[in-house]
């Protein structure tokens, strides 16, 4: 038996059927054709599936797609259309914050909740935010620094700039 869900993904009102039992990624890659969310350990421990639900991360294989119902999702292919994250997205490439890329949607994600929440965190609320995140091959330390870069940007723009891009 299937749920009429009905969400809004990206901005975008969706009414979806949907099996109970299917996880928010599997709904967003397989259904809404959004691949950026992607599955790593299936168990929450490892943030490539992270999405904004409501403005909070959450990991996308642990939350049921009905649990979204009446929720604003916003996935990295969101951000990206609104140019949300621009600067963002452009600081971890200045930084070199990203090698494979696989965890780098997630880190996006949680990177942008973290800033829409504290415009000025410490290096330690950075790594904070990001420890549910896992990267094979950064070390971390560039992505903190892209991070801390990006919010020391945001706070330099006038007001009506900084609101934008969150």
């Amino acid at each position: 038996m299937k749920h009429l869900l009905t969400t809004t993904v990206n901005g975008e009102q969706v009414q979806e059927a949907v099996s109970p039992r299917t996880s928010l990624a599997d709904f967003l890659r397989e259904d809404m054709g959004l691949t950026g969310t992607h599955l790593g350990c299936e168990m929450g421990a490892c943030g490539a599936c992270l999405v904004l639900m409501d403005g909070a991360p959450v990991h996308a294989c642990l939350v049921l797609a009905v649990q979204a119902e009446g929720c604003t999702v916003e996935t990295i292919e969101g951000l990206t259309e609104t140019g949300a994250a621009a600067d963002l997205q452009a600081r971890f490439h200045d930084r070199n914050a990203l090698q494979c890329g696989y965890c780098t949607n997630g880190m996006l994600m949680s990177a942008q909740a973290l800033l829409a929440a504290n415009p000025d965190p410490s290096r330690d609320e950075i790594r904070d935010a990001l420890s549910g995140n896992y990267c094979r091959c950064t070390g971390y330390e560039a992505i903190v620094d892209a991070i801390a870069a990006t919010a020391s940007d945001r706070a330099a723009l006038p007001e009506t700039k900084a609101e934008a891009a969150e």
